[in-house]
């Protein structure tokens, strides 16, 4: 084995030998591969897993990385060595609500460009004559869905990477990961060290185990999951393909299915989830371990009633093989896929199913190798958790839930019941008395609306919502967007994420990460995005400049732990620039509307005029007793200030404001409102309306992007962006129903075919439309263009409008 390398990978299962494959492509030679199994059959999931490749799954990111991954195993497919059954996948319903689910699912696939087919239940026997067409209503096909023979594209991706110089060895065990000095320097096996400077842990199941010798957190819970292959069945003898008949899920019964010839597998998810961590994995004679265990028969009860239903060919069928494989679930459902900002030179490839493998592989060597991919892998960044979503009873308990969920019909507002009550605002109490209906965010608990502001005034324009799009929704909503426009509303802005950056390199430092100048005088905020090499928006935040070398960086509260680990890889090295979070410090309300001037001079004796604090000012001063830090910004587009005070006087505060705001009609408002608001006004939301896929001027944003800074990250491929013009630009559009609701992701049309999709939509309360945003190409993004948004099973005709449509020029906002 080499003593040095350029890359070492743990973990030689299909991600990690698509990794190999990826690197050497990507011109990597000295790479070696190690794993604690045996090399032609580790022991993971690899090595058990059916195969099933579903495409349309749970996100975009997640259809798009699937999609990867079929090109990949396609391409390698021969008869001499199959790596890729394109039997297509159907996906059956036996109620209606899981019907309509499935008409959802169709129009997100259209959107994520996946060719499908909604089919009777007579259609759906057609294709796999074992199932009963008087059990099911209907399915959902995708043709280009099939099963991946994992084990042939790890033989056939490993010899092409040892062909360009990867060394692979089996039956060699990790036992530590050099990071002295924050960064990687070795790696430790049972058969030698490797000097290296960059190291990719693929280790599947294993991860828990790699944490703690990599340092960094890695939260997955591995679970148990039921597998059997019947005996033959009559209807298949004499079978000679493998597979002919298209996968299968039974969602309404948590179980899939797919063919081996003259059998069938069955597998099964209805049944309390079985946690198992690694030191009970079951160790073979050799020492190496497996993600494979005892079959449970007490947990396929369900399973059998199910698959007698549904296929009476199977009734009772007895099993010729069955196991408990073993697989991970991270507390979200997405894999840990990125670099850490914990450790220089450790990329995480965690978490990964075999539907996501290659693609994930390819991903993640694009960030390595060229510091950008193709897709955009914000929602799997290995850092995107805060620290409680990385202890162990949270881990376990998320991912216990994800198994149950696998199936679920899931609302996109759809709320999770627990762990919640962990990060609470100072004043939560009060907002319990208001009747808030909480929604949880990044562990904190925030207001989506008040019941008790169902007594306020109508807007002038109210939305009627259909089932499906009611949930998780109020018209109270409505009438906190009205008092917000009309008088005052106040909101709660702490779950932010709030960073203080100081230090003599400050402003350089932020001048360089940023894309617009950051040198402003004390007292200015500055709106920016951030832009990565390859000129795609990483975020937006909003800097303000404290002192000469102090600042307060503001990003979202979702995705602020994601954006402090892409700023932290940034930093130098020294103390010239430091940064730390100081989010649980600061308490935040956010006080907008017409008459907020009004309700600050009532609270405080500071001079709020236009000449005194313009807009983008901040200054310190005090509300009632309180020290205040205030910021003349607003996300709903109206007058108003944000307003920063020390946790431990967020509830007086509170009570200060709305008592004085009594007589000015004051209305607290939930982020129901706050995101109508920023909808009718056009303001985007990071990692929704932009990411990485998308320059700032195809969002939009071409603004922030200031040239006459010398360098800044991502200015030569900002500069060729400009000069080629966008070939997409994100819209406006105006349905012409305004009772249509998109949620997001639903395709935009021209005609039959896909344009765009959506990527943000709400209902305007003042200008009385439901608008959505989403990308278009150039030739159809003119204000007056026509396409449609295909709401599940029907296209709802809108326009493309000029933007934005609430107060074009800004004036509410200045005034």
């Amino acid at each position: 084995m080499r003593t040095r390398a350029e890359v070492v990978v743990i973990g030689a299962g299909i991600v990690g030998c698509c990794a190999a494959y990826q690197l050497t492509r990507a011109g990597v030679r000295n790479v070696v591969v190690v794993d604690q199994g045996p090399i032609e059959r580790t022991g993971g999931s690899s090595s058990h897993a059916p195969g099933l490749v579903f495409q349309t799954n749970s996100s975009r990111t997640l259809a798009m990385l699937a999609r990867a991954s079929t090109e990949l195993y396609r391409s390698l497919h021969s008869d001499e060595h199959p790596t890729w059954l394109e039997v297509g996948g159907v996906e059956i319903a036996t109620t209606p609500q899981r019907m309509a689910e499935l008409a959802r699912k169709r129009s997100y696939a259209t959107a994520c460009g996946i060719e499908s087919q909604l089919l009777s239940a007579a259609e759906v026997a057609e294709r796999i004559p074992l199932i009963d067409p008087s059990a099911v209503l209907g399915g959902f096909l995708v043709h280009s869905d099939g099963l991946c023979k994992s084990l042939h594209v790890c033989d056939l991706v490993r010899a092409s990477a040892e062909r360009a110089g990867a060394e692979f060895h089996g039956l060699t065990a990790v036992t530590g990961v050099d990071t002295s000095g924050g960064r990687v320097r070795s790696v430790s096996t049972t058969a030698g060290d490797i000097a290296t400077s960059t190291v990719l842990v693929c280790g599947g199941i294993w991860g828990p185990q790699l944490e703690d010798l990599c340092g960094v957190p890695i939260p997955l819970q591995p679970m148990q999951h039921l597998f059997a292959w019947t005996a033959p069945v009559a209807s298949l003898a004499g079978t000679t393909a493998e597979a002919v008949h298209p996968i299968l899920r039974h969602q309404d019964r948590s179980m899939y299915f797919r063919q081996r010839g003259d059998a069938y597998g069955i597998g099964a998810y209805r049944h309390e989830p079985l946690p198992i961590d690694p030191e009970a994995f079951t160790r073979e004679a050799d020492g190496h371990t497996t993600a494979q265990g005892p079959f449970t028969p007490e947990h396929f009860v369900d399973a059998r009633d199910a698959t007698n239903a549904l296929m009476p060919e199977l009734r009772d069928i007895e099993l010729a093989e069955s196991f408990n494989g073993h697989f991970s679930f991270s507390p979200d459902g997405y894999p840990l896929l990125g670099p850490s900002s914990r450790v220089g030179g450790l990329w995480l490839a965690q978490g990964i199913w075999v539907t996501h493998a290659a693609g994930s592989a390819r991903s993640v060597v694009e960030l390595m190798t060229t510091g950008a991919s193709e897709i955009d892998l914000r929602l799997c960044h290995p850092d995107r958790f805060h620290g409680f979503a990385t202890s162990r009873p949270y881990v376990r308990a998320r991912g216990a839930q994800q198994y149950r969920e696998v199936y679920d019909i899931i609302h996109p507002l759809q709320q999770m019941d627990h762990p919640r009550g962990l990060r609470c605002t100072p004043y939560h109490q009060r907002m319990e008395q208001l009747g808030a209906r909480f929604i949880e965010g990044a562990g904190w608990e925030r207001p989506q609306w008040y019941a008790a502001n169902d007594a306020l005034p109508e807007p002038a324009h109210v939305q009627h919502r259909s089932d499906w799009a009611a949930r998780e929704w109020s018209s109270v909503i409505g009438r906190e967007h009205a008092a917000t426009r009309e008088r005052v509303g106040i909101f709660d802005l702490t779950p932010f994420t709030k960073l203080e950056v100081e230090g003599p390199g400050a402003c350089a430092w932020l001048n360089r990460v940023c894309a617009s100048q950051i040198d402003r005088p004390v007292g200015r905020i500055v709106y920016t995005t951030v832009l990565n090499h390859a000129g795609g928006v990483v975020c937006d935040l909003t800097v303000t400049r404290l002192d000469d070398d102090r600042f307060l960086v503001v990003t979202g509260g979702g995705s602020g732990p994601r954006d402090v680990a892409w700023l932290a890889m940034q930093l130098p090295e020294g103390d010239g620039v430091r940064m730390r979070d100081v989010t649980s410090s600061w308490c935040v309300l956010g006080a907008w509307g017409p008459r907020a001037r009004g309700l600050m001079c009532a609270v405080s004796a500071d001079d709020f005029t236009n000449e005194r604090f313009p807009y983008l000012a901040a200054r310190e001063i005090h509300v009632g007793p309180v020290p205040v830090l205030a910021l003349r910004i607003s996300y709903a587009g109206e007058l108003g200030w944000e307003l920063y005070a020390r946790t431990e006087h967020g509830r007086f505060l509170w009570d200060t404001l709305m008592g004085a705001g009594e007589p000015l009609g004051v209305a607290a408002a939930g982020t129901g409102a706050f995101d109508s608001l920023r909808v009718e006004k056009g303001y985007r939301f990071a990692g929704v309306d932009m990411h990485t896929e998308y320059s700032a001027f195809e969002c939009g944003l071409g603004f922030t992007v200031d040239f006459s800074k010398d360098a800044f990250t991502g200015r030569e491929a900002a500069l060729r962006a400009r000069a080629d013009g966008p070939a997409r630009k994100l819209c406006c559009l105006v349905l012409d129903d305004p009772d249509a609701a998109p949620l997001g992701y639903e395709p935009l049309l021209a005609g039959d075919r896909a344009v765009g999709y959506v990527t943000s939509a709400n209902f305007g309360y003042t200008c009385g439309s439901s608008i959505v945003y989403g990308y278009l190409p150039i030739a159809l993004a003119d204000p007056g263009s026509r396409v449609a948004v295909g709401i599940f099973d029907r296209p709802v005709d809108a326009m493309v409008s000029t933007e934005p449509i609430f107060d074009p020029r800004g004036e509410r906002l200045r005034a």
